[in-house]
């Protein structure tokens, strides 16, 4: 054990130690007469003195001390009974710490970083143990409040876990605490006087991985847009690891792929995450890949047993699992035995007599008159009161219909019931088809009888017919033995044997049945007798996008097939992919489903076929078939490090292996169909309903495998690409009963030379051998891995396009446009970090179009706007961010995208100065300025311009003239397309003038500003006063100069409002009588304020956007958090950051 480290002095102690080992700052002592088998004296001694200590007092055998070089005090850091105990320690002192203190210069700053961390593992360990015992949650509550002390989260970030480590900043350690909170992961460090906080958003993580660093063997690497991150001397690591990906994968998921995503039910609200929860996700996950389950089967318990293995005939040490419908078993060696039972199979689950041969024994029984027992069960009494519980929920659910029809062949088996309850249904099927009446009479002979389509259209060989068959047979009656032994049902026992039968090709005759046994799509066509019909009836005959696109790419399924050279394989084809879009619209349909759904008729009825694909698309394939394909280029990114891994020579010589995924892509998407011979791909489709995508991996990499040296001679893509077309079209199965199909790949191959074939059971089983060893586990973990990385990419990508549209319309720099655009996305990020669930509208996402995918709130961009704009106006800019937002919603759906965002900010940072008057004069009418506007009602709470001393105009004839000359020129200059402004009221101009006002307030012209624009805003209301006299409608920029040069006031009466007498105090200075009627116009406004140099120099003034985007970026958390803390109290928030 670790412990406290306190000084001793060794100097003239007695020799009661013995070092075992030392390296230069730690030391390895043994007590003296313990493990000695001699008789020393001085052992006898210490022994004796040990033995007669009570057991408080007793000192441990083994002790590791640190020395510092040149000093005489040691310090005791670790204890240990076993010299294992004690070596674990030493081990971990070398791997994590030894080469670390090399690059401290101070002995002092040695001494004390050890020290430091030996405490800091000291309070993990005991954190650690209390957690799982539930005794004191008092260390957590603690280690809760420092994580809300020093980061200041608002109370909706939830603190997941936290643990001791160091974080490398260069070279340097710097020792503190983790914290890994829902949203965030945050480090604080507090070493040698120096203070270091770092939080870093899971959503910003581009890459999470396992590395090593010159120092240290093993480190956790985050990965961000700018930084890389190592994180080291975990005290378990391979726990801190798993956590993390958990996090990231289900922050990542939620916030960047809800299109798919679909938590955990007890997931769902994310501050109800623990630490233990994410445990139980991942478990639950790696279930339900590895026995390739429904998404919606939750895992209930995972408890050792030991499973009666008849052919064997022993007990075979493994796993069960269970779960919503299921009970699982899988062995502790690999491949050994699998099982899978569904509920809807058993009969009963009894207890046996407990004895010393079968310790703890259960018995299930299930409908095919098999049995299975399982021994050595913890916990039994509960297991199985849950077993039965579930037991009874599910045939409640879906009641159990025996079949005592005969069957015709040797499959026979209640599991295949369903089939034949409903085949009576697909002679009305056809009622509803869309065809005209003609097609249906085409179509209605095979409809009555649904069987596979390989049935109705029989093909012969042209050579050698009698061998081939032979060969078919054998192989028949190789799975007739084995199902005697191992049983014929989805129940049956999956061992190493069936493997190999698998890997030779099934027989044409099973393979339909066994492709819905291994998928266990069977479960789901017994469950939902009647359910395919009534999608056909609801879905044939309706017209949309995807009926479209389906009837396009029905005639491209395999057209060498004779079975969709005729209407009545394109007619099922057509019913299964509309049956299916219409079972699940959020996939719909996407290219490469007709390719794979015409294999699947080929060898399955028509609702088997059905009930396949939709075991392919939403288990066995998930996220491969949607808007985005996640799930495919996920997998593609994880094959490229399979090829790194097992083809490095191949990797080196490919530089960008990206090229070589492209071309793999219709590998996975289409499982090989579209681009072998059909009589080679079906023996891959075989190996991939028993394997999972694992068998896709392990033949990609056997087929770059056969063809690395000619790949590493290749000068580009496409002489890749033709070297593997041509490779996989000469690809052949000697066995299959059938003609050779014509390959997609044809034109590839040269025909004077010929070249070499490749069995395609030759290819399966090179790639069980070679690259066989892939476990679910590893690929799953790839998969969390890759995930991360796949889901980044398309936010960059998104980033990119949303950029290239923009940077042509404004003049702020694309560097600048960078980080504007993070902190947009960042403000809708926070808001759905702490603020209650919105409606989807307001979340991400991915099926809109770039520039759509991140919107932001008027609360979102009020805080954005106070970052971020020049114009803040003090306790108004707020009330200035909500006319802005209210201005740039044209829809008027409550949300802004950031083109508008940036626009806006490009007027105020970099237009010239009628365009940013403009933007002021439309923020203060309608639809910015309501009637509701919670300051446009309130009087002026400061004076509007100074009213101590008379106003002097100067020559007032020089001036007049001049004004309407400017006038007469804007009007000419005005664009006639543009729309005109409508004029403003009396009522909108003050609080045009209000906001002048606030903008020039601690300006450092400040007195200058206020007396010009008391000068402006005496002309304007003069001007105002003109036009509400004026009883003519014509042009009022003329003649409000004309009325304003014969009443100009005097110097004497020249004062702010001086027919009133009254101050923009009070609320009563502007008459209310005739406020209709006066208006001004931008014209008058903008010719107005030309007038006033010292106000063109201010909107004329350079403005510097990135020391705004510095302050944004560094107070953007805070103001968020002030924000939700303090929610009735808007005035506290920062507005002058």
């Amino acid at each position: 054990m670790w412990l406290k480290p306190e000084e001793v002095l060794l100097k003239n102690a007695l020799k009661l130690w013995v070092t075992q080992k030392s390296s230069c700052y730690f030391v390895l002592q043994r007590r003296r007469g313990h493990g000695e088998g001699g008789g020393r004296l001085t052992g006898r001694l210490v022994g004796a003195l040990d033995a007669v200590l009570d057991s408080s007092a007793r000192v441990a055998p083994f002790r590791i001390l640190l020395q510092v070089p040149g000093s005489q005090v040691y310090s005791p850091i670790a204890c240990g009974a076993t010299l294992e105990e004690i070596n674990q320690h030493w081990d971990w002192l070398e791997q994590n710490l030894l080469h670390t203190l090399s690059v401290f210069d101070n002995k002092d700053d040695i001494a004390s970083f050890v020290k430091g961390k030996v405490k800091a593992l000291i309070a993990e360990e005991t954190s650690s143990r209390l957690a799982e015992q539930e005794e004191e949650p008092e260390k957590f509550r603690e280690a809760l409040v420092k994580f809300e002390a020093r980061f200041n989260f608002p109370e909706a970030e939830k603190l997941v876990t936290y643990y001791s480590c160091c974080c490398w900043k260069g070279r340097v350690p710097r020792q503190g605490w983790l914290y890994l909170s829902i949203n965030h992961l945050c480090f604080y460090s507090f070493f040698l006087g120096k203070e270091l906080k770092l939080v870093i958003p899971w959503v910003d993580i581009q890459k999470l991985e396992r590395t090593a660093n010159v120092f240290l063997t093993d480190t956790i690497r985050i990965t961000t847009q700018n930084k890389e991150r190592d994180f080291s001397t975990f005290l378990n690591l391979d726990e801190v690891f798993k956590i993390m990906e958990q996090l990231a994968d289900v922050t990542l998921r939620r916030l960047l792929d809800n299109e798919v995503f679909d938590l955990d039910p007890d997931l769902q609200e994310p501050s109800q995450i623990t630490k233990r929860d994410l445990e139980a996700r991942a478990q639950n996950e790696f279930f339900r890949a590895f026995f390739r389950l429904p998404r919606k089967e939750r895992l209930h318990a995972v408890v050792d047993c030991s499973l009666w293995t008849p052919f064997s005939r022993c007990h075979t040490v493994g796993r069960m699992f269970t779960s919503d419908s299921y009970i699982c078993f899988a062995s502790r060696e690999d491949g050994c035995c699998n099982v899978v039972l569904p509920l809807r199979e058993v009969v009963s689950i009894e207890k046996m007599e407990d004895t010393s041969l079968l310790p703890n024994p259960i018995i299930v029984s299930i409908r095919s008159k098999m049995a299975f027992q399982f021994i050595e069960l913890k916990d039994r009494e509960n297991l199985v009161e849950g077993l039965l519980v579930r037991l009874k929920q599910v045939h409640a659910n879906h009641p159990v219909h025996y079949d005592s029809s005969p069957s015709d062949d040797d499959m026979t088996s209640p599991v295949f019931y369903s089939t034949s309850m409903c085949s009576d249904k697909f002679g009305d099927l056809e009622m509803v088809s869309s065809q005209s009446s003609e097609e249906r009479e085409k179509d209605k002979s095979p409809l009555p009888h649904p069987e596979p389509l390989t049935a109705v259209f029989q093909q012969s060989g042209s050579q050698s017919p009698d061998s081939r068959l032979s060969r078919e047979q054998i192989k028949i009656s190789l799975w007739n033995d084995h199902f005697v032994e191992y049983g014929r049902t989805v129940c049956m026992f999956r061992t190493e044997k069936i493997r190999k039968l698998v890997a030779m090709g099934i027989p044409e005759s099973l393979r339909g049945r066994l492709w819905l046994l291994f998928s266990d799509a069977v479960t789901d066509l017994a469950s939902h007798p009647g359910y395919y019909g009534n999608l056909v009836e609801q879905s044939l005959g309706r017209c949309c996008l995807v009926t479209e696109e389906i009837e396009r790419d029905l005639h491209r399924s395999l057209p060498e097939h004779p079975a969709f050279q005729n209407e009545t394989g394109i007619a099922a084809l057509r019913r299964v992919l509309t049956a299916y879009a219409h079972r699940n619209p959020k996939i719909g349909y996407c290219q490469s489903m007709n390719i794979l759904t015409s294999v699947l008729l080929l060898y399955a009825k028509e609702e088997e076929a059905f009930w396949l694909l939709v075991a392919v698309c939403e288990r066995m394939l998930p996220d491969y078939f949607n808007h985005r394909v996640i799930g495919a280029q996920v997998d593609q990114s994880v094959f490229e490090e399979l090829i790194r891994e097992h083809l490095p020579e191949l990797a080196e010589h490919m530089n960008d292996l990206s090229a070589l995924a492209s071309i793999s892509l219709s590998w996975f998407l289409t499982l090989f169909l579209s681009i072998m011979p059909l009589e080679s791909a079906v023996n891959v489709v075989d190996c991939f309903f028993y394997d999972g995508i694992k068998a896709i991996f392990q033949l990609g990499l056997a087929v770059l495998e056969a063809n690395a040296e000619e790949l590493c001679g290749s000068k580009d893509d496409g002489q890749a690409l033709m070297i593997l077309s041509r490779f996989l079209d000469h690809i052949k199965n000697e066995d299959s009963p059938g003609p050779p199909i014509g390959s997609h790949h044809a034109f590839f191959s040269d025909d004077q030379e010929p070249y070499p074939v490749t069995d395609i059971a030759d290819l399966i089983r090179d790639s069980y051998e070679k690259f066989g060893n892939q476990s679910v586990e590893q690929i799953e973990h790839l998969r969390c891995k890759h995930r991360i990385r796949v889901l980044q990419g398309h936010e960059d990508t998104t980033k990119q396009n949303v950029l290239r549209v923009v940077i042509p319309e404004v003049s702020i720099l694309p560097e600048d446009l960078d980080e504007l655009y993070d902190l947009f996305k960042r403000a809708h990020m926070m808001s759905c970090y702490w603020e209650h669930p919105k409606p989807m509208a307001l979340r991400h996402d991915p099926s809109r179009p770039y520039a759509e995918q991140y919107r932001i709130d008027a609360r979102q961009f009020a805080h954005l706007f106070q970052l971020v704009s020049p114009w803040t106006c003090g306790v108004h800019t707020e009330i200035l961010a909500e006319r802005t937002f209210r201005l740039l919603d044209d829809n008027m759906d409550q949300l802004m995208e950031f083109k508008a965002f940036v626009s806006c900010l490009d007027v105020m940072y970099n237009g010239e100065m009628n365009e940013k008057i403009k933007l002021l004069y439309r923020l203060h009418i309608p639809p910015a300025l309501t009637e509701n506007d919670r300051d446009s009602q309130s009087p002026l709470k400061n004076p509007l311009l100074s009213t101590s001393r008379p106003l002097v105009l100067g020559d007032t004839i020089d001036y007049q003239k001049q004004l309407k000359q400017m006038i007469k020129d804007l009007a000419k200059e005005k664009d006639k397309t543009e729309k005109e402004l409508p004029k403003m009221s009396q009522r909108e101009f003050i609080q045009f003038c209000k906001t002048l006002y606030s903008m020039f307030h601690e300006d450092p012209e400040e007195n200058e500003l206020y007396q010009a624009i008391a000068t402006v805003t005496t002309l304007l209301l003069q001007i105002g006063e003109v036009g509400q006299r004026s009883s003519s409608s014509g042009s009022c920029s003329q003649e409000c100069g004309e009325e304003l040069q014969a009443s100009a006031p005097s110097p004497e009466q020249d004062s702010v409002f001086a027919e009133t007498g009254k101050t923009p105090q009070d609320p009563g200075a502007f008459p209310e009588a005739g406020e209709g009627d006066w208006t001004v116009s931008l014209e008058h406004i903008l010719a107005s304020l030309l007038t006033e140099q010292s106000l063109v120099n201010f909107f004329e003034k350079p403005l510097n956007i990135k020391s705004k985007l510095e302050n944004a970026k560094l107070h953007q958390y805070s103001l968020k958090a002030l924000e939700m803390s303090h929610p009735p109290q808007p005035e506290l928030k920062l507005n002058n950051l």
